[in-house]
């Protein structure tokens, strides 16, 4: 006669082998969830890097943290477009790719999705190249020698809105904010009747672009931006460019 268990309460389950049948209940408590992953739920990268080995092991690391790799490049242009195909939670790139480098797929991706999050690795601690990627739009910059296990809570970190920097490329950031006073471009007073677009149009003009520099900067025509500058002008109480420039950077330093 084939075994059977048979437990007071649960669902019954029968496994058939060769000679055989083995039923087992189980048990499953009503109105409490079972403690399933839901794939949809997990975090999603991109991982950039022309070294096979060590886009295989970013790979392998990424997803026994439970990151799902959902595509590999092996340069910039590959990773512009697959990050526009498969709109990933992170973009994971080495800044040295051939064709196009880290940096420039940094700004073609962020500009095409602003809330795309990129990450980018490099060889050395190369704070001047960490500061650029900042500056093209990365939320963050890792050297390639940090432990392992960092990468993938940089990647978490950052998609809970948390920059991915050393301590020593935030210190460095934090001294070139202080040095900003002295070039002026981006300093504004705390309260102000310009609106945040005008004041980014307005250190435009300071650096000396024209209408049409300023619209390509921000992807708009030139009459948009020729209705900033007739706004700005107004609540300056000025008349001209050249006036503009000259007030805000006595606005800037306080005369």
């Amino acid at each position: 006669m084939a075994p059977t268990l048979r437990p007071r309460w649960g669902r019954n389950h029968t496994r058939r082998t060769a000679n055989r049948q083995l039923s087992i209940r189980v048990y499953v408590p009503q109105g409490i969830p079972l403690n399933i992953p839901d794939p949809s739920a997990a975090s999603t990268a991109i991982v950039v890097d022309d070294d096979g080995f060590a886009r295989r092991a970013i790979t392998d690391v990424l997803q026994r943290a439970g990151i799902v790799v959902v595509a590999e490049a092996t340069n910039g242009a590959e990773a512009i477009e697959l990050a526009r195909q498969h709109r990933p939670d992170v973009v994971l790139m080495e800044v040295d790719l051939p064709s196009v480098d880290g940096i420039v797929a940094t700004r073609r991706i962020v500009h095409e999705r602003p809330e795309q999050i990129v990450i980018l690795l490099a060889s050395s601690e190369d704070d001047d190249l960490g500061v650029l990627g900042l500056r093209v739009g990365a939320m963050g910059f890792l050297s390639k020698d940090v432990a392992p296990d960092a990468v993938p809570r940089a990647i978490k970190g950052a998609i809970r809105g948390e920059a991915a920097v050393s301590r020593a490329l935030a210190a460095r950031v934090i001294a070139q904010l202080r040095l900003a006073p002295m070039a002026g471009t981006g300093l504004r007073p705390v309260r102000s009747a310009l609106t945040q677009r005008e004041w980014e149009v307005l250190d435009l003009i300071c650096e000396g672009q024209t209408t049409e520099e300023i619209a390509t900067a921000f992807v708009v025509s030139t009459e948009t931006i020729r209705s900033h500058v007739k706004r700005i002008l107004h609540k300056l109480g000025v008349n001209s460019r050249a006036e503009a420039v000259a007030a805000v950077r006595r606005m800037r330093i306080g005369t």
